[in-house]
C-alpha cells in the first residue's frame, strides 16, 4: 500500500489518526505501570484530558482497545523478525533463518517488555480474543513453519521416530497449516522448539533466570543452537 493511499486524506482524518495513536500511546504505558487487567479507558481520557465519554468514539469498550494493542504488538514484532529473517542471504540455510527468527523475537521483547507480555503474557480476565488477532499472531510461527516445510522438501529431515496416535490427532489444527509431507515427528520438534523460544524469552522478560543465569547472551544463543539440531538443522 503506498503512503498516498494510506495516508488519511482531510484534516479531520488526520486529527482522528493523530487523537488514536495518542490513545494508545497512553494506553502502553499504563500497560507498564498496571498490566493489561489494570487497563482503563477512563484513565486513558484522564491522561489525554478528555472526557471519558468522548474516548468510546474511538475505542467502544476497553476490550476493543485491548485488541487493538494486542494487534499491533503482534505486527510489531512479526515486522522485526520477518526483516531479520529476510536479512539471511542464503535461503537454504535453514539454521541460520530460524537463529534469525529467534533472535529477532529475544531483540524485540527487550526492547518492548511491556508489549511480549500481552501477547505471550498471562491471559487477561474476562478478555476474549476475537478472530482478529489470529493473523497477526500466526505470522512468526508461520516462519518456523516455512522452515520445515523447505527442510523437508530438501529431503533432510532425519529419521522421524513413530508418534502416538493420540498425539498425532491433538496435531491436527496446525496440520491444517502444513502439507501432508512434513512428519508428525518434526511437528512435534517444531512445537518444542517454539516452546523453548516463547519459555526462555518469557523467563528473562520476567526475572526468572537472575541468579541462575550471569551473560544470557550467550545462553541463549546456545540454547538456540541446541534447539536447531532437535529440528534437524545441523
Amino acid at each position: 500500500m503506498s503512503e498516498q493511499t494510506s495516508a488519511p486524506r482531510t484534516a479531520r482524518a488526520r486529527a482522528r489518526a493523530e487523537l488514536t495513536a495518542a490513545i494508545l500511546e497512553s494506553a502502553r504505558g499504563h500497560l507498564a505501570v498496571e498490566g493489561a487487567a489494570g487497563l482503563s479507558l477512563r484513565a486513558v481520557a484522564r491522561d489525554l484530558g478528555m472526557v471519558s465519554s468522548a474516548i468510546y468514539r474511538y475505542f467502544p469498550s476497553r476490550d476493543d482497545l485491548l485488541t487493538r494493542l494486542i494487534i499491533d504488538s503482534y505486527n510489531s514484532l512479526a515486522d522485526s523478525v520477518e526483516e531479520r529473517e529476510r536479512a539471511v542471504t542464503r535461503r537454504t540455510d535453514l539454521r541460520a533463518r530460524w537463529m534469525a527468527v529467534a533472535h529477532g523475537s529475544r531483540d524485540w521483547a527487550l526492547a518492548k517488555p511491556q508489549e511480549w507480555a500481552l501477547i505471550y503474557g498471562s491471559p487477561v480476565p474476562g478478555y476474549r480474543a476475537p478472530q482478529d488477532t489470529i493473523g497477526p499472531a500466526s505470522r512468526v510461527p508461520t516462519l518456523l513453519l516455512t522452515i520445515l516445510v523447505e527442510l523437508t522438501t530438501a529431503g533432510n529431515v532425519d529419521d522421524p521416530q513413530a508418534v502416538p496416535r493420540a498425539v498425532r490427532a491433538s496435531l491436527a489444527p496446525i496440520r491444517q497449516s502444513l502439507p501432508d509431507v512434513v512428519p508428525d515427528d518434526l511437528v512435534v520438534r517444531g512445537l518444542m522448539s517454539w516452546t523453548e523460544l516463547i519459555g526462555a524469552i518469557s523467563l528473562e522478560i520476567n526475572g526468572q533466570f537472575v541468579n541462575v543465569v550471569d551473560g544470557m547472551d550467550d545462553y541463549f544463543d546456545h540454547t538456540m543452537r541446541r534447539t536447531a539440531e532437535v529440528l534437524g538443522l545441523g
